[in-house]
């Protein structure tokens, strides 16, 4: 081989590595576009987005609760009344009790649900509808109390994401105060 075709060639490969290079930037570049969009149009809608701590981790929307706690809005008492009304509610609503018969696959097949997995999530899932109702009781089924703690605590929104204006999230803000401390009271 030639030492003219030698450099061609180490030439060629120095180039298609810039162009690998490039192409990966430009990829990294849109990428971190469409995060920056993605986020910007979810604070927009009210979410709250925490930063990642380094670039290679992932943003994370943080939860109403946690976001209420982390702008001094709510104490510690509140946010643990307010997550275990959460829990609670996420549990009873998690689907269906039980499934069709369709879905139930018996023995140790390793694909399907056995029948005793079933009636154990669709008893624990009774289990958090009563402690639910529960909750719901202490706040005498009032429904605008009810509404903050669903959408706050247990849909896990920002008041600004559950609110449309700037002025109901104020008022959604300070109607979940007086429901988590009435929860909080009780031993929530």
């Amino acid at each position: 081989m030639s030492r003219t075709a030698h450099l061609a060639r180490l030439e060629r490969a120095r180039l298609l590595t810039l162009e690998q290079r490039g192409r990966a930037r430009a990829e990294a570049l849109a990428t971190a576009a469409g995060i920056a969009e993605t986020v910007a149009l979810s604070e927009a809608r009210g979410a709250s987005i925490e930063a990642p701590a380094s670039p290679r981790r992932p943003h994370r929307r943080q939860a109403g609760l946690d976001w209420l706690v982390r702008q001094g809005r709510l104490n510690d008492l509140q946010k643990t009344a307010g997550e275990r009304y959460g829990t609670y509610y996420r549990r009873a609503r998690g689907g269906a009790g039980i499934g069709s018969s369709l879905d139930i696959k018996h023995g140790d097949n390793p694909q399907g649900t056995s029948l005793t997995e079933v009636l154990a999530q669709a008893e624990a899932r009774v289990a958090a509808a009563a402690k639910l109702a529960a909750f719901r009781r202490r706040l005498h089924q009032h429904p605008t109390l009810l509404a903050a703690c669903d959408l706050v605590c247990g849909e896990e929104l920002t008041p600004r994401e559950a609110a449309r204006t700037d002025r109901e999230a104020g008022r959604l803000e300070a109607v979940l105060a007086v429901a988590l401390d009435l929860l909080a009271a009780d031993g929530g």
